[in-house]
């Protein structure tokens, strides 16, 4: 085995629907991909299996054998002690409260390193994205729901917990909608995919027309982000608006992050900014530049994520990277 390959490493996203994971190398670069999907309404020991399976497959498309990795990272949407390896709480999978680390560690013979998929996304970003040399950056990623990641003096900061950035989570409308973690308006509940879903339905129910109710022959239970591309493609009105109402919310917050951690970069990311950030991320810097409060003289830049569905296993990297070094 030649040099290069000796020091490849493995990064692992184990998403709600997806496991994806990579060959890197230390300077970033991806050798070879292996996605697949996340078993659903199962045990935890099938999800580690298929992990394991993932990772069998990847080695076996690159060529190179388990001796030839020098660490793992492998990231978790939820909150995680990555000292002790575990998954605390995570949502739609049954990892709360599971040793991860440990049976990683014990099939690899690597060091493993475990940390929250927004955080790390925001590592990947900030290694060789959007963020590269910005020493104080917060990522928001949209999808379903709404994470974040925050860098601070080039390290990223993950509170006393591991529970920081949770930026879906703040409180945007008083006594508004229901969010999954129980509180009511978090900006994940206004501005999310699934309060976006929430929103067209009911406008279709009080009797407004879209052609999202063509396009999904009439269920609109689950409305994915390239079929709301779509809809804005056809200029449909509902859903512009919609979407234009969770922009502004998600500027909004991004104004509140703006005035408490004065970044210099927020990096928006995830699946729906992926499919339809043209549409958001301008009514977003629309929002943040009508901000009085320092604006001149402290802009923050707000860009999209450049790194896709790589930058939580890149970022997972990055997390092994600290580890080993």
């Amino acid at each position: 085995m030649d040099k290069k390959a000796s020091k490849a490493y493995i990064g692992i996203d184990v998403g709600g629907t997806k496991i994806l994971s990579a060959l890197i190398t230390p300077s970033g670069k991806i050798r070879a991909r292996n996605r697949g999907a996340t078993p659903r309404k199962t045990k935890a020991k099938k999800i580690i299996t298929t992990i394991f399976e993932s990772i069998d497959g990847l080695l076996r498309e690159s060529g190179i054998p388990l001796s030839g990795i020098k660490a793992v990272g492998i990231a978790i949407p939820g909150v995680v002690d990555p000292v002790r390896g575990t998954v605390l709480v995570t949502p739609n999978m049954s990892l709360s409260g599971i040793d991860i680390v440990t049976p990683l560690r014990k099939y690899c013979r690597v060091p493993v390193m475990l940390g929250n998929d927004v955080n790390v996304g925001i590592l990947g970003e900030h290694w060789l994205g959007a963020a590269r040399g910005v020493k104080n950056a917060v990522g928001i990623f949209v999808g379903t729901g709404i994470g974040g990641g925050v860098i601070h003096d080039d390290v990223l900061f993950c509170g006393a917990h591991n529970a920081a950035a949770e930026i879906g989570h703040m409180i945007m409308k008083i006594n508004g909608p229901r969010c999954g973690c129980g509180n009511r308006g978090c900006l994940e509940a206004l501005a999310g995919r699934s309060g976006i879903e929430r929103e067209i339905r009911a406008a279709v129910k009080a009797g407004r027309k879209t052609i999202l109710t063509k396009l999904l022959d009439g269920d609109l239970s689950v409305i994915k982000s390239k079929i709301l591309r779509k809809a804005l493609n056809k200029r449909d009105l509902l859903t512009k608006d919609v979407m234009a109402t969770a922009a502004v919310y998600l500027g909004n917050a991004c104004v509140s992050i703006k005035h408490i951690l004065d970044p210099d970069m927020i990096v928006l990311g995830g699946g729906l900014i992926e499919a339809c950030g043209d549409f958001i991320v301008p009514i977003v810097q629309k929002t943040v530049s009508r901000d009085p409060f320092l604006f001149k003289k402290a802009p923050c830049r707000i860009l999209s994520a450049r790194l896709g569905d790589d930058a939580v296993v890149i970022g997972a990297v990055a997390l092994a990277q600290q580890k080993v070094l």
